[in-house]
């Protein structure tokens, strides 16, 4: 009765645990990444021998030691997908103008691989443990098998809740296959299909004649709630995933401020000066020698500007010097001029 009492929580801790654990362990993976591919693999086989070992007794230990070891073998897999190892042959964001049936595809060929990793595991697992006294980690996987193609499938069709925040950089291209709504057709039968296993499982644990099928349907019947409450989430007004917020990596936020451009200072503008250029003498200029067609008529063009200013300041000149000699030739005129002398009469005799 002890082991059975702890089944719940068992489950909970896990189930909260290792979702952190494989978020982590993704945002760290980008600094090693053929260190970590190594690590998963390692883990992977590890978690296989694990389920081999522990399924050839049907005992309360055996029971923790099976579920846990194919909760391991879980995430390996689901590692590799958020760490971007195994996608599918079209790891891009889905096209804004597809039709319904093309989105289907694009979907499927997003995630191709993954999912066949996926049923291959499964695969691995029903062999290790056909005929075995204990095949908890077969029926382990299988219910997460179903349970996360379920939310896929209704993620796909649209939810009200998404919760996709926490998802690597790597893999951010699967959020423009899910679709917001407040339901979809789907996620009613999802719901009634969850409820109804979890209670029968559960009962079935109730109902059990050994401690060893008590233990085994108490874990499988608490994985299955766990799948029916993240189904719910997707219904909920609001977002949870601050349960994992801890697991968050840093690396996507840091890069997305690095991302953003720097203010540009803004000079003060400078208060205009009017200026007299004085006319200077003309000076024959060599012309360069254009490089290009657009040079020459660059260069054309400044020395029909440059003529023009010349022609300019040389009638600007002229005009000067005509003025100038004008004002000259009027005061010679006036100093040359005889005084009159005041003691002369009319007939210019000297009275």
């Amino acid at each position: 009765m002890g082991a059975t009492a702890i089944a719940i929580p068992y489950v909970v801790f896990v189930w909260w645990f290792s979702t952190g654990a494989v978020l982590a362990l993704v945002g760290l993976a980008a600094r090693h990444p053929a260190a970590f591919k190594w690590g998963t693999a390692a883990a992977f086989v590890a978690a296989l021998s694990g389920v081999a070992v522990s399924s050839q007794a049907a005992e309360d230990a055996n029971a923790y030691c099976a579920f846990t070891c194919a909760i391991l073998l879980w995430g390996t897999v689901e590692m590799s997908l958020l760490a971007g190892w195994i996608t599918g042959p079209r790891p891009e964001p889905c096209p804004r103008d597809c039709t319904p049936t093309s989105r289907v595809g694009f979907a499927l060929q997003a995630i191709a691989y993954h999912e066949l990793a996926l049923i291959a595991t499964a695969g691995l697992v029903f062999a290790v443990t056909s005929g075995a006294p204990n095949r908890l980690s077969w029926w382990t996987f299988a219910a997460l098998l179903v349970l996360r193609q379920s939310a896929k499938i209704n993620l796909f069709l649209g939810v009200r809740t998404l919760n996709d925040e926490l998802l690597p950089q790597q893999v951010r291209f699967m959020r423009s296959y899910f679709a917001k709504k407040s339901t979809n057709l789907l996620f009613p039968f999802s719901i009634a299909a969850a409820t109804a296993a979890t209670v029968l499982v559960a009962a079935a644990a109730l109902g059990a004649k050994s401690s060893f099928d008590g233990v085994a349907l108490s874990l499988l019947a608490s994985l299955i709630a766990l799948g029916l409450l993240e189904h719910g989430f997707m219904a909920l007004p609001m977002p949870v995933i601050n349960l994992w917020r801890w697991s968050a990596p840093v690396e996507p936020a840091m890069a997305t401020v690095a991302a953003i451009p720097a203010p540009v200072p803004v000079m003060p503008m400078a208060r205009p000066v009017l200026a007299v250029v004085p006319a200077t003498p003309e000076v024959e200029r060599p012309i360069p020698a254009p490089k290009t067609s657009m040079s020459a008529q660059k260069t054309a063009a400044a020395l029909a500007r440059q003529r023009l200013e010349e022609q300019f300041r040389q009638a600007y000149r002229q005009a000067r010097a005509d003025a100038q000699a004008q004002t000259i030739t009027g005061l010679a005129a006036v100093s040359v001029t005889p005084p009159v002398d005041p003691n002369t009469t009319a007939q210019g005799g000297v009275p």
